[in-house]
């Protein structure tokens, strides 16, 4: 899924126009006052994200061998929105009264879908890239002031991620380490009982995944999909429902 600086935009003059908007509203009985008070917060969270990979070709044409047919040429992408379940619990640190650190022990599961097509004859193959990432984001949460029973923020950070499956992979095979730059933005609504935090975010692979030596590939004519490409990153987009 393609997000561009467009987007993030238009999500951030929402959020603004809101709390504006808000701004001229009556002061109201407020829920849990003093919980963000407390030095440490607590809470897990649930939610559904969409994976995407870009894939960068290099041209490669297949030479003339026993296992590959002269001058095959392939492209690939990613073809699919896949949605996948994520999982996990939240820490939270609070460093000032509009400032915190927060560290995210989850779960990722999900796919992605990538279809390649060999330019001279339109063949297409395909493969479903499942996934399931342990990672430990680190953010920093920076809030408005609180007013009524909801208080915007907006996180940024950096969240290292731990392929489980990788080895199960076949055409295309990711190397297990991911390192993502993460941005979004949330609001805490304030409930009676405990608070409630849905959260959008946007997560940036900064390394390339593609595993290049494939030692685990027997058949030789399965070599041109990792011959044809030079880099692979991963993207994200997380929208969860946290619970404190």
């Amino acid at each position: 899924m393609q997000i561009t600086l467009r987007h993030i935009i238009s999500l951030l003059c929402i959020v603004a126009l809101s709390h504006v908007s808000a701004l001229g509203q009556q002061r109201r009985v407020q829920n849990k006052p003093f919980i963000d008070e407390r030095r440490f917060h607590y809470g897990f969270f649930v939610g559904a994200h969409d994976q995407s990979m870009q894939l960068q070709g290099n041209g490669y044409q297949a030479p003339a061998s026993a296992g590959s047919v002269a001058g095959q040429q392939w492209v690939a992408q990613t073809d699919q929105t896949n949605f996948g379940f994520s999982v996990g619990v939240l820490g939270e640190w609070r460093m000032s009264r509009y400032v915190a650190l927060r560290v995210q022990p989850s779960l990722h599961f999900g796919s992605r879908h990538i279809t390649f097509r060999e330019l001279g004859t339109g063949r297409t193959e395909q493969q479903d890239m499942k996934s399931c990432y342990i990672g430990v984001p680190v953010d920093f949460k920076i809030s408005a002031p609180r007013f009524n029973n909801y208080r915007p923020y907006v996180v940024a950070g950096v969240a290292p991620m731990y392929d489980l499956i990788t080895s199960k992979q076949s055409k295309l095979k990711a190397k297990p380490l991911n390192v993502m730059l993460e941005a979004g933005l949330g609001c805490d609504l304030y409930m009676p009982f405990f608070k409630f935090i849905p959260e959008l975010k946007f997560g940036f692979g900064l390394n390339n995944i593609l595993q290049k030596n494939r030692r685990d590939i027997t058949d030789p004519s399965q070599l041109i999909f990792t011959q044809s490409l030079d880099k692979a990153t991963v993207g994200m987009v997380m929208l969860t429902f946290y619970f404190e």
